[in-house]
């Protein structure tokens, strides 16, 4: 029982991290029609800033500042170069964006080697919960994504670029007539996109393993988030990935971490034939 426990609280936890990288995937498909290729690399240079902002400066929370602004610059410079050439030919944009992710993984190999590496959880310690003795990291993962995921909502909802990034997703002729500038909003997009990949990577650098080829199992998850939740619906996709995390974080407590990715798998291809428009459609907008 503590363990089916344990295991559940670890995946609710680490579902919330993956909405954080899920949303930012579904924003830049939602807004640009672009398939992402490169999101978990995105994700994965998250967590290795945050182990070099450890070792360079001995201060991990720097990182919380630090990957999320380098992200948010990458994220322009990529969108300004590499997408916005090709942002209007689908097949040219899932070509460019694996191109990027194999150059992001040979870039992060280079710089800092192939081996993987591990970060000690800067708050130590337990605390009862549940019955069990859970650790205080975890925790505070668990509040900082909840801030950042209730953040992004409330720029999304009250503020003038939020507001724009949803009259472009909308209706973007209709925005540009009304003298939206829906090239800055394009370029935001995917800024914002890549910086929230590259908090979820801070948050997780202490509970996975900073390497780079950590986004390879990262991708087809934030993937299968966005399809059950709904193509292009934001809270749908955030909700989706905090129940498939849990529900594989139970079905580990019983059976080979494996069945439980299929299980996953199973259930994204029973909500495409039974209901194609998203497991969250008309519930949460």
């Amino acid at each position: 029982m503590d363990k089916l426990l344990l295991l559940g609280m670890n995946g609710l936890i680490w579902g919330l991290i993956i909405a954080l990288i899920a949303l930012g995937l579904a924003v830049i498909f939602g807004l640009l029609d672009i398939i992402n290729l490169a999101h978990g690399d995105f994700f994965m240079v998250g967590t290795v800033l945050a182990w070099a902002t450890l070792q360079w400066t001995g201060n991990f929370w720097l990182g919380f500042l630090i990957a999320p602004l380098i992200g948010l610059l990458l994220g322009a410079l990529i969108q300004r170069v590499v997408i916005q050439p090709i942002q209007n030919v689908a097949a040219l944009s899932i070509v460019a964006t694996f191109g990027l992710s194999l150059m992001l993984q040979e870039s992060v190999r280079i710089t800092f080697g192939p081996t993987p590496r591990r970060i000690l959880p800067p708050i130590q310690g337990t605390i009862p919960l549940f019955g069990i003795e859970y650790e205080l990291y975890r925790i505070f993962a668990a509040l900082v994504a909840i801030t950042a995921l209730a953040a992004f909502f409330l720029f999304l909802h009250r503020t003038r670029l939020g507001t724009w990034m949803r009259a472009v997703r909308h209706d973007r002729d209709t925005a540009i007539a009304m003298g939206i500038p829906a090239h800055r909003v394009y370029l935001l997009t995917f800024a914002i996109g890549f910086a929230l990949a590259a908090l979820g990577g801070v948050v997780a650098a202490p509970i996975t393993t900073v390497d780079f080829r950590g986004g390879v199992d990262i991708l087809p998850f934030c993937f299968m988030a966005v399809i059950i939740g709904g193509l292009g619906n934001l809270p749908g996709t955030a909700a989706a990935a905090i129940l498939l995390s849990f529900l594989e974080g139970i079905i580990q407590s019983v059976a080979d971490p494996t069945v439980a990715r299929i299980a996953s798998l199973v259930l994204m291809s029973a909500v495409l034939l039974l209901r194609p428009q998203g497991l969250f459609k008309g519930f949460t907008r």
